[in-house]
């Protein structure tokens, strides 16, 4: 993690009056170097296994404050379980999730995206963010 990343998540949980501890980091870097799509309990796991104690409210409120300073972008994947990923350096992408395995395959169509834009703008709008999820099956051959 970069040390001018380190320092807006001191300043941010600051804000929040919550202390800057290695535990929050290590929820903020669990997050920010996977490349899965994790829930709050995968993060909690992942960083118990690496002996690190952290409780699951720690989690929770750490999670609670990325997401509110937008560094995190929470995911409904319909199963009742959010999952998330880092919104730091990411590129714009959308989401197919499977509904029979659970896998979550990213996706950008630039196509896609300029028609958005344009049924958009058709109504008399301004497009300021959206969320893109295809909920998929694999083809039964």
């Amino acid at each position: 993690m970069a040390t001018k990343n380190i320092q807006f998540l001191k300043e941010i949980l600051q804000k929040e009056g919550l202390r800057f501890t290695r535990q929050r980091l290590a929820v903020w870097q669990e997050i920010e170097t996977s490349k899965k799509h994790l829930d709050a309990d995968d993060i909690f796991i992942s960083i118990r296994s690496k002996g690190m104690k952290v409780s699951r409210a720690t989690v929770y409120r750490t999670i609670d404050v990325l997401l509110k300073y937008n560094l995190l972008r929470k995911l409904d994947m319909g199963d009742g379980r959010n999952r998330f990923e880092s919104k730091i350096d990411e590129e714009h992408h959308d989401h197919m999730i499977c509904i029979e395995t659970g896998d979550i395959i990213e996706f950008y169509n630039s196509r896609l995206e300029k028609l958005q834009e344009k049924i958009v703008h058709e109504k008399g709008y301004e497009l300021v963010r959206h969320v893109h999820q295809l909920f998929v099956r694999p083809i039964k051959k």
